[in-house]
């Protein structure tokens, strides 16, 4: 991809949001070598979940929570580029996506599409990732989503 990912948010019109307070004794995203780890990143808009409950049945629909999981990712990369400055250089290398599920639900992998997808818009090549989408009991605060990142630095 010719865009800096920093250039591609332009062009989407994709503003990250600041980043989200820790709800327990942790940090948003640590850098360990040419790696940043993020912390599990749930949906946060504006310092509130949206939406709380399971995916499926008669809780959340997979479609919000596609969405929520969208914004999991954003969220991730604001921590991503409040430690380090900039996202120009950055390669996504996994993506780990928790959905608090119904017990009838078995769609995990589409949910956790709506953080790939959008992490591929804005990083092209550099955004095709490893991936993990598992379906949980319950995720803090009552959260449908929570997903977290390895990024890669150049």
């Amino acid at each position: 991809m010719s865009v800096s990912p920093e250039a591609r948010l332009a062009e989407l019109g994709i503003s990250l949001p600041d980043v989200a307070a820790p709800v327990a004794a942790y940090v948003p995203a640590v850098r360990s070598g040419n790696y940043v780890y993020t912390a599990g990143q749930l949906p946060f808009v504006d310092g509130a979940l949206p939406l709380t409950g399971k995916v499926g049945g008669a809780g959340v629909s997979p479609e919000e929570a596609t969405d929520l999981a969208r914004t999991c990712a954003l969220n991730g990369l604001a921590a991503v580029r409040s430690l380090v400055g900039t996202l120009d250089g950055a390669r996504i290398v996994k993506v780990t996506g928790f959905v608090a599920s119904d017990p009838s639900f078995t769609g995990q992998p589409g949910v956790i599409n709506g953080a790939s997808n959008v992490l591929g818009e804005i990083f092209g090549d550099a955004g095709v990732h490893a991936r993990s989408a598992v379906g949980v009991a319950v995720l803090p605060l009552d959260a449908p989503v929570e997903v977290e990142l390895v990024v890669e630095l150049s």
